[in-house]
């Protein structure tokens, strides 16, 4: 009696749990998915405890090679989970506390403020260093080639808060976390991660870059233009220690497994901490974030964002499950991210979310202006000898309005930063973003500067 009633419950109960993602359904899931967005390439991995869900690549890169398993692809931000793993390692070794400070292990890194000698190991990886991009333009700024190039522009640098009291995103902490690493290791960088991490764990395909020149072609990306992914370099950039790590759908399987604690290349009191978040920011560990899905379940992740393409991982530390994607488009776009809750709601039991066509109609909004914009150009220049026949010296002065969109246009880094509450662009890297919107704005800074011109040199002929 007894068994028959537990075994009502449990057919009761089985047909409500979630059922398992499969290969199918992740393949399915993903053409669905590039069918309606037009995403050009990607690669997934779900994996759970030390076993490989699926690992698969989709569609082409840049430089038009379909998308495999092992496909190099760029993880961008993900890289700061490299980083910290190998201050942690160097933390295990003794060579390295977290609360000393950094300028113990690296003497070069000086910045124009004093409190910087105050700045922590931990406060670099938890980002709380003081270093903001309000205070230190790191984009905008001229690029650096090599970690040390990285540190070394800090000279003149000043930090915007006093260390360990605020939180802040920024770049530099993790270029200066990895410029630690090659000084106290007596190794580069990547010298280090490919015999501490890469090989350890197998991960072939995987190394990391110092700037959007070592890109190869498999990790290059897109920008959508009137919904359609058309493929274009990276804007300038350094990013080693912060954003350089490529890596496939293979490795960062490897990867996401030795998480759990099974890779040998860490201790689970190290991964503890890694996962450990500051006072000033408890979703914010040691290059990890803490998060919950929408289903409400608690996970570790990281995101990455480069101007052509974007990366995700997530671990779900309760089912053991962990997922990774890279997609070969831009940040503007978020298709990483779209896939990443689309997985997870497959794991979850829950139905994904429809995926939405990038084609905006502000792109449409703002192609109609360029056209608008060129042939009221192309008409006032033709009738700028008229229009000098009626105005005296003075009225000239009407002709200002029309500088107004070389003004924005010269100046739209800063209006930026001021609308992003200071966090730092360059002027080209404003074009990734808002691709259709420049293309107007350079229209008609170029028509409205075109039309000034026209009218003044037909007012001093006439």
């Amino acid at each position: 009696m007894l068994l028959n009633t537990l075994a009502a419950l449990y057919l009761a109960v089985l047909p409500i749990l979630p059922a398992p993602p499969t290969p199918a359904s992740i393949d399915g899931f993903i053409a669905q998915y590039r069918e309606a967005t037009g995403l050009p390439g990607v690669a997934v991995v779900v994996t759970k405890g030390t076993q490989v869900v699926h690992a698969a690549g989709y569609g082409r890169t840049a430089t038009g090679e379909p998308v495999t398993a092992d496909t190099p692809m760029a993880l961008a931000s993900l890289s700061k989970s490299f980083t910290s793993l190998a201050v942690l390692q160097l933390v295990e070794k003794g060579r390295v506390e977290l609360d000393k400070p950094v300028r113990g292990y690296l003497p070069e890194f000086q910045m124009a403020d004093p409190r910087a000698a105050d700045i922590t190991v931990r406060q670099l990886l938890n980002q709380t260093s003081g270093m903001a991009d309000s205070a230190f333009h790191e984009k905008s700024l001229p690029q650096p080639d090599t970690l040390q190039g990285s540190v070394r522009r800090l000279k003149d640098a000043r930090l915007a808060s006093k260390p360990g009291t605020a939180y802040s995103y920024h770049n530099t902490n993790y270029q200066v976390a990895a410029r630690l690493v090659e000084v106290v290791s007596g190794e580069p960088f990547a010298g280090y991660l490919k015999k501490h991490v890469f090989t350890p764990l197998g991960m072939r395909d995987s190394s990391t870059i110092d700037t959007d020149r070592d890109l190869p072609g498999s990790a290059r990306g897109h920008l959508y233009l009137l919904g359609q992914a058309v493929a274009v370099p990276e804007p300038r950039g350094f990013g080693n220690g912060s954003g350089g790590v490529l890596s496939s759908a293979n490795d960062m399987a490897r990867w996401l497994i030795a998480q759990n604690g099974d890779g040998g290349i860490l201790s689970p009191a190290s991964i503890k901490e890694m996962r450990t978040p500051s006072a000033q920011n408890p979703d914010y560990a040691l290059g990890w974030e803490l998060d919950r899905t929408a289903g409400g379940t608690p996970v570790v992740r990281h995101g990455g964002d480069l101007f052509t393409s974007t990366a995700q991982q997530l671990l779900m530390p309760g089912s053991g499950y962990g997922v990774a994607v890279m997609a070969n488009t831009g940040m503007a776009f978020a298709d990483s991210a779209a896939l990443m809750d689309g997985l997870v709601a497959l794991i979850e039991g829950r139905r994904p979310e429809a995926p939405s066509s990038p084609f905006l109609a502000t792109d449409l909004v703002f192609t109609l202006l360029t056209l608008v914009t060129v042939a009221l150009a192309v008409r006032g220049v033709a009738r700028s000898r008229r229009w000098a026949a009626r105005r005296t010296g003075w009225q000239r002065w009407r002709l200002l309005p029309y500088l107004l969109p070389l003004l924005l246009c010269t100046a739209i880094a800063p209006v930026f930063r001021v609308l992003a509450r200071g966090s730092d662009i360059s002027w080209i890297q404003v074009v990734y973003l808002y691709p259709t919107f420049m293309i107007w704005l350079v229209t008609a800074a170029a028509a409205g500067t075109a039309l000034v011109a026209a009218r003044l040199w037909r007012g001093a002929t006439k």
